[in-house]
This record gives C-alpha cells, structure tokens and sequence, in this order.
C-alpha cells in the first residue's frame, strides 16, 4: 500500500468536480466528504470510478446546492438520504449523514439520518471503507483506524461486527467479496461473527446477493472469498452445491478432494483467460463460475465400485441441471444461466473420446455443441487437469493441443463456426413436397446429423440422401398406400 498523496498529488490526481462540488457546499454552509472506497482506493494507488460523497445537507439542500451546476439529477434515492446528479462525465452521489439498521424479519433498511461525520463512518462495513476526504480541504478522516487496517491487510468493523452485520447482513458477503478482491484477510472477531450470523442472509434479496458474488469470482483472488463462503456457513446459504463439494473423505481415501480441486480449476481457469483483445477477455465470470461448479454433480453421483473404485457417472448432466437451478435462484439472466450450465454439461466430453482418438466427425460435432462458448470449454477442459502426475498432466495437455490443432485446421476448412446442413426447410419441403411441421424439422436433423458425420456433401448428393431416408418414414409409406 502506498501513502496517502498530499494536498497538491490529490488536487492533481481527483476529477475536478471532486474540488468544485466541494467549494460548492462549504459556500452553502454545508460540510461535504469524498467518502468509503474512493477513499479506499486512493491508498492502492487508483482513482475510483465512483464517486461518493457524504454530506449534513438534507436532500433538498443538496438539491438546491447544485441547481445550475448540475447537468441532471436524480432522486429514486431520495428516501434513503441519496441525490444523485451528473457534471460532464461523471456520475456523484451525495448522500445524507445516516445511521441505518435493519429490522430482523425486513429485508429493507429503516433509515435515520445523522448529525456528524464520525458517526456516519461509524455506520459504515468496514474500516478501510470508513475513511472521508473532507472538501474541499482534502483533510483526511479515518477515526476507526482504515489506513492502518488497509496496511495491514486485514478487514476489521468499525463497531462490532454482530452490529455491523445485525444492521446489513449483506456485509458478510461483501467481506468474503473484498478478501477475493484486495487480497486481504479477515479479522477472527468479523469472521466468528459470520459464522454466528449466516442464517440472516437469508433475509437478504437474492439480487442483491448475487451481485456480490459476481464481484466475488471476478476478484483477484477468488479462491479466498469462496474459502470464507464456506468456512462461515454462508455458503450453505447462498452456494449450497460448493459446500457440498466438502465430500466425506472415506477411510481407504479413495477419491482426491473435489473441494479443492474445484478452488484449484477455478483457479487455473482464471490464469488462462485472455487479454482485453483476445477470445476470453478476464475477468470472465462465465468461464470462472462454470470452473468452480463443474462438478457439483460428484456428491449425488459418487458410488463406490465393487472394485473399489469410486464412480461420478454422469455427474456432467446432473451438475448441469443443479447449476440452472441454482443461478436461477441467484436471479441470474438466462443466457448467463445457459452459458455456465452448458460449459459444466460438456467438460467431460473431451475424455470421451481420449483413447479412440478424434475423427473428424467428433471433432465436428465438439465444436458444434460448444457453439460461441468454444473458447471457454477449451480454458475449462485445460483447467480441470489437476493432477499431481506431471506425466499423466503431460499427455494430457498434448492431447488437448492436439485437439485444437484439429479443430483449426477443420474449422479453416469447412467453417463448422456456421455449420448447416446441405439443404435449408425450403428445399427440404420442395424436394419431399412437406408443408411446415414436425416432419421437416426430422428431415433437416437427419442432414445436420450426415454434414457432421461426413463434412460438405453438395446439393445433389444431399437430395439424394434425402430421399433414401424419407422412403424409410411411416409417413411416406402411408402416403404411399393411399
């Protein structure tokens, strides 16, 4: 962690409108903070993308302060003390001193608005976040210690943490998100308070529950945060199928830790992700939450083998469908909800073919059930390798490049990125002479089927193909016979 920069370094490095709605306020007679994370960051060395400021001004105050300077302004926060306006290009918010707690059975806060600035820090989730710049002096404020905490890496509350959490349990997410994102431990009091308080996220919507954890897995170190999850409870709460991954080690140790394996492919998953400019620009939340739940199937699956070996047979298929219906629960979109389910349906797929080596018509039918999410799966198969083997690890890298280096060369040549078959529903319906139905849709199934067994036909041998299999329908013999 860097020093805080003098006066002058951060008059040089904040937007201006940080200085001018600064002057703005204290020329009305109101105190006025740059307040929690662009605070935060300014010791990291970063200039936060929001911008929060705290204020004694009610919100018609703050209102009438910024009439005319102000290029718009909002007030959908009203009720919660907030106001929030655009100058140029940036985007404030300016938010009444408060003191907020929640009722135990409410998932809406009851606000009170304060008086002073050290006891709206005082309200605040942690002390890193609970320093303020006042403007426009640029004086720091940090009563409850944050520089020092932030230096020290560990996230502590400014009151105690059952009060913190008691007020807005969503706090507890947000630890295990900073741990994933600063890299920073997590103070004994604040996380035995998360174990002793998990059940109340529970009265937390599931929005807002899901944001965190996107935040989560996009952090730096997300191993750490899903760590705390686990170790607190709150996964049991929010990510059930991870805790679960926690398989009963039995007492032959028959099967490795999926747990761990499963932090450790997310991990790995993460370092492959490409560059702003390449296939899977990171952090890709995507390919990471598919990584961490790909075998979340294992515990319903798990048999143990006469032989004594441990089985997970079709445990890609089952933790598909319990990923639907767990990022559905998450409130996720569906087309989220269907890349990071479709990723875990296909990750075994590549050990499917392993000992019979690839034809062409797998390797075409592996790119088209991938579809746009190719690049993912290949991040994600590569990933899943795990083993402690270098040799095995080893041969199966060399297979996977070979692998891709199949897919290319085909891809160059039969542009299976757009795969269709030889004839479209027109020609299909003009040649059998169909009207639109379920029996076009089985003839063009059967020629997609064929274009993936045998690459490019042509039109005339796809006609033909065509025929012979419409002589074998019942529909045609009944057509026939009358």
């Amino acid at each position: 962690m860097q020093q805080l920069p003098d006066r002058t370094g951060l008059a040089a490095i904040l937007p201006p409108v940080v200085l001018e709605i600064g002057r703005l306020f204290e020329a009305a007679g109101h105190e006025l903070s740059l307040v929690g994370g662009p605070v935060r960051d300014l010791f990291v060395g970063r200039v936060s993308p929001d911008l929060d400021f705290t204020t004694d001004a009610s919100p018609d105050q703050t209102l009438a302060v910024v009439a005319g300077w102000a290029d718009a302004t909002w007030e959908v926060g009203r009720d919660f003390g907030t106001i929030a306006l655009r100058k140029g290009e940036e985007t404030i918010e300016v938010t009444t001193y408060r003191a907020e707690a929640y009722d135990p059975d409410s998932r809406k806060p009851v606000v009170a608005f304060g008086t002073s600035l050290k006891d709206d820090l005082y309200r605040r989730d942690f002390t890193m976040n609970a320093m303020a710049l006042r403007l426009p002096s640029l004086e720091l404020v940090d009563p409850y210690g944050g520089a020092a905490d932030l230096e020290a890496g560990i996230l502590r509350t400014p009151g105690t943490p059952a009060s913190s959490f008691s007020d807005d349990p969503l706090r507890m997410m947000r630890a295990a998100r900073f741990a994933s994102q600063l890299k920073v431990g997590v103070a004994p009091e604040v996380r035995q308070a998360m174990a002793d308080m998990a059940e109340r996220i529970t009265i937390i919507s599931a929005e807002r529950v899901r944001d965190e954890l996107v935040k989560l897995i996009n952090g730096a170190d997300p191993r750490a945060g899903i760590d705390l999850l686990v170790d607190s409870g709150l996964a049991e709460r929010v990510l059930p199928e991870v805790s679960a991954l926690k398989l009963e080690v039995d007492e032959h140790h028959r099967h490795k830790d999926v747990y761990q394996h499963s932090l450790q492919v997310l991990e790995q998953a993460a370092e492959l992700e490409s560059g702003p400019d390449g296939p899977v620009p990171g952090p890709d939340f995507v390919l990471r939450f598919a990584a961490l739940m790909h075998d979340v199937g294992k515990p319903a699956t798990r048999r143990f083998e006469p032989s004594g070996a441990v089985s997970f047979r079709h445990h890609d298929v089952v933790g598909s469908k319990l990923v639907k219906k767990r990022m559905r629960e998450l409130r996720f979109d569906n087309d989220t909800i269907k890349a990071v389910a479709r990723l875990v349906e296909l990750h075994m797929r590549f050990y499917g073919y392993g000992e019979a080596g690839w034809t062409d018509s797998a390797v075409r039918r592996y790119v088209t059930d991938a579809g746009p999410l190719l690049q993912r799966l290949h991040r994600l198969t590569r990933s899943d390798v795990t083993t402690r083997n270098r040799r095995k690890a080893e041969r199966l890298a060399f297979a996977y490049d070979d692998l891709e280096q199949r897919i290319e060369e085909i891809l160059a040549k039969e542009e299976l990125e757009s795969v269709r078959p030889d004839l479209d529903g027109q020609a299909i319906m003009a040649i059998l002479g169909l009207r639109p139905g379920p029996l076009v849709g089985r003839a063009y199934k059967h020629l997609l089927e064929l274009r993936l067994d045998n690459g490019p036909m042509g039109p005339e041998a796809a006609e033909a193909e065509l025929r012979a299999w419409w002589a074998d329908q019942p529909e045609a013999r009944e057509a026939a016979a009358t």
